[in-house]
């Protein structure tokens, strides 16, 4: 599996495990399956309710045609760069200065798409995603995406963090003004500081959470980190339980 550096807005280098060929491909195969089935199963509802006709004809292009042309631009509008094979397999899309794709990258990807992937069967995706260093196909290349990894070691420092534990309580409750994106940031970059033991970065990072949440507090710097991580783990666990 290759690494990409992203650079952010923030003019922080952030690197990524590019998604593998292998986890791209079972991917795909699970959205077809997923198409797949809502053809059959919304085919065979129009089969048994309406006659055989314009009406019916119409219906299906509505329920049917529709939905799979637009199945994965809006899947990955909605779901943050994710197709549902996406979320099964933990990838996702994202620009290469590590931002979220806008609407516009999306359908470039997309149209590109149609013909890479739909009518080539996904040949000249793979081979472009092979040959290119980013693991990008031509949609890629043409929105200036990627697709990477959301995957962490299970013996990470990453990994280890989204185990809250029996009867936790959240020390700083102000983690909730963080968005995702900015807490997937702050975890990436607390897991490559502590990796190489960068202290500057440490501090970087742990001065920016104080300034955008407004948090006085003696801690230094990596458990203030790994509480501010595992305060946002439990906050998200709190909310799914509800």
């Amino acid at each position: 599996m290759s690494t990409i550096r992203i650079q952010t807005a923030q003019n922080v280098v952030v690197e990524y495990d590019t998604a593998s060929v292998g986890d791209r491909i079972v991917a795909q195969l699970l959205d077809w399956l997923v198409m797949g089935l809502w053809a059959l199963g919304v085919g065979f509802l129009l089969d048994k309710a309406l006659d055989s006709g314009t009406l019916k004809n119409t219906f299906f292009y509505v329920l049917v045609a529709a939905p799979l042309l637009v199945y994965h631009p809006v899947c990955e509008i909605f779901f943050n760069g994710q197709s549902l094979g996406k979320q099964v397999r933990r990838i996702k899309v994202t620009r290469l200065d590590g931002t979220r794709p806008g609407l516009g990258d999306y359908l470039l990807r997309w149209l590109i798409g149609l013909f890479e992937i739909q009518m080539t069967g996904g040949t000249v995706a793979l081979l472009a995603a092979l040959i290119n260093g980013r693991g990008q196909r031509l949609g890629d290349l043409a929105a200036g995406t990627t697709v990477v990894s959301m995957r962490s070691p299970q013996n990470s420092p990453d990994f280890e963090l989204t185990l809250v534990p029996p009867g936790y309580q959240v020390v700083f409750s102000q983690v909730a003004a963080l968005s995702d994106h900015d807490m997937a940031l702050i975890r990436r970059l607390y897991q490559q500081a502590v990796a190489r033991n960068n202290y500057v970065l440490l501090n970087d990072v742990a001065n920016k959470v104080k300034t955008l949440t407004n948090i006085q507090t003696t801690l230094h710097d990596e458990p203030f980190l790994r509480t501010i991580l595992r305060d946002h783990a439990a906050l998200l666990q709190e909310e799914n339980a509800r």
